[in-house]
């Protein structure tokens, strides 16, 4: 069987996925944050990961990468030059474990990147797709676009097959930042003036993109393809926050404000990206992946988010 190699193993994400290979007995070396997670008696450590970071014996017999470590997006950015930072990590890291993964023999190199790589905001009924021209607009977009090229270009140079994943915002037992205040809100009772949203946003469920990334490990159609992922049902903040409610086994209590008010409030409170994110729209278009993978979801929107409340992270 195939040993694979996992990169930011400690993560949200990372955690969820070395817990699934090894239920399918996959051999699994995993990275986290604080050095190596022992598995199968493998205990290589990496301080940091950067351009200059040396993975030779942590790549010895590995046969595919599963690259989630990242310097994760930041709402509040205190950096004077965030993009040098990002690209520090997601860019020069990445490349560099990629051109070492290759010369090791690498089969395939699968990179979990972000839909921000496409942008921020879609029109309604206009989701993103997997043949948009990217056109990503903050600092953390721009680097893990510019990673997506560089592997690329490096899978046309060395063979090395590589797989992009492309998700929105990922949700599950144990999530954090806005999505576990959001359940936090709910489950509090407080009335939301959120009732009259009709946006429509795209989410995964955590299992469902680690089914995908399970599924690319070795799937012949996945080499040097770019996949965008989500449940497949896309949900208005209105329709998300009462299947919160009714997943958490509560009463739904939203106020029908409108979005235009809503919007002019927080823009004024200085909370222009919250409002985007409540009010705008962003859908992806999971065809390509449907198609040339035969992938479908295995738990629906519902499941994922009753999963939310009955395990903690």
């Amino acid at each position: 069987m195939m040993q694979l190699l996992v990169t930011g193993a400690t993560g949200f994400v990372g955690k969820t996925l070395c817990s699934a290979l090894r239920r399918q007995s996959f051999p699994v070396k995993a990275i986290g944050r604080a050095g190596t997670i022992r598995a199968d008696a493998l205990g290589d450590q990496v301080a940091s990961i950067d351009g200059q970071t040396d993975w030779s014996l942590i790549l010895d017999g590995i046969n595919a990468v599963i690259h989630l470590a990242a310097r994760v997006h930041v709402m509040r950015e205190q950096l004077a030059d965030p993009l040098a930072a990002y690209r520090e990590t997601n860019v020069e890291g990445t490349l560099n474990l990629a051109r070492q993964a290759a010369k090791a023999g690498v089969k395939r190199f699968v990179f979990i990147s972000s839909i921000k790589v496409n942008g921020e905001q879609t029109l309604p009924g206009k989701p993103f797709t997997a043949y948009d021209v990217p056109a990503p607009e903050d600092a953390y977009g721009i680097s893990k676009f510019e990673a997506e090229q560089g592997l690329l270009a490096l899978a046309r140079e060395t063979g090395m097959d590589v797989v992009v994943i492309r998700p929105p915002l990922v949700y599950g037992p144990g999530v954090k930042g806005n999505f576990a205040s959001m359940m936090k809100l709910v489950k509090s009772g407080i009335p939301l003036p959120l009732g009259a949203i009709h946006n429509q946003r795209s989410l995964v469920a955590i299992d469902n993109l680690v089914n995908l990334i399970v599924t690319c490990i070795d799937h012949p159609a996945a080499a040097n393809q770019v996949f965008l992922v989500s449940d497949g049902e896309d949900l208005s903040t209105s329709d998300l926050l009462r299947r919160l409610a009714k997943a958490a086994g509560v009463s739904s209590r939203l106020m029908p404000v409108s979005a235009r008010w809503l919007e002019m409030g927080l823009r004024m409170c200085g909370k222009r990206l919250i409002a985007q994110r409540l009010l705008g729209s962003l859908q992806v278009d999971i065809s390509k992946t449907r198609e040339l993978l035969g992938w479908v979801p295995p738990i629906s929107v519902d499941e994922g988010l009753k999963r939310c409340f009955s395990t903690k992270g």
